[in-house]
């Protein structure tokens, strides 16, 4: 009686659990991941944080997370990010590399890499850890775990 039962609950659990993934087309998520992160990139080194942002899900519910701190909401992520960042002297030019993107359903997926930033007085560099959801906007950054290297 009792191996009837665990495989009635068992034969519930896969059927109601466990739904089958569509086919995902891992080459097209990983592109169009990748152009996000390049279109912020792009946006950074034109010197606009408005652009910059615009790859983020503005959303109350957007995490960053960089230092120790955490904010949440694309507007408090944006004010930070123009307060470190006044002008394009500041910003100077960013690079991501070794980017490496995992795509973990049709809807979501993770871009692991480094940043770095060439300025005139120094060359800071750390990674991040960008969780991408699909909305219906398009791809968007909804949480953002960046860290910092140091300084080249």
């Amino acid at each position: 009686m009792k191996s009837l039962c665990l495989f009635w609950l068992a034969l519930l659990a896969i059927s109601f659990g466990c739904k089958p993934q569509p086919n995902i087309d891992e080459a097209l998520v990983t592109r169009e991941v990748l152009a996000i992160v390049k279109a912020g990139e792009a946006g950074w080194n034109a010197g606009n944080i408005e652009e910059y942002m615009q790859q983020y899900w503005q959303s109350d519910r957007l995490r960053f997370a960089s230092g120790g701190n955490i904010s949440m909401g694309w507007q408090p992520v944006f004010e930070r990010y123009s307060a470190a960042y006044p002008d394009k002297a500041a910003m100077g030019r960013l690079t991501f590399d070794n980017l490496d993107i995992t795509v973990i359903s049709a809807d979501a997926a993770i871009a692991f890499g480094k940043w770095q930033l060439d300025r005139e007085q120094d060359s800071p560099w750390g990674l991040f850890t960008l969780l991408l959801r699909k909305k219906p906007e398009g791809w968007r950054i909804v949480h953002d775990h960046t860290s910092s290297g140091g300084a080249n």
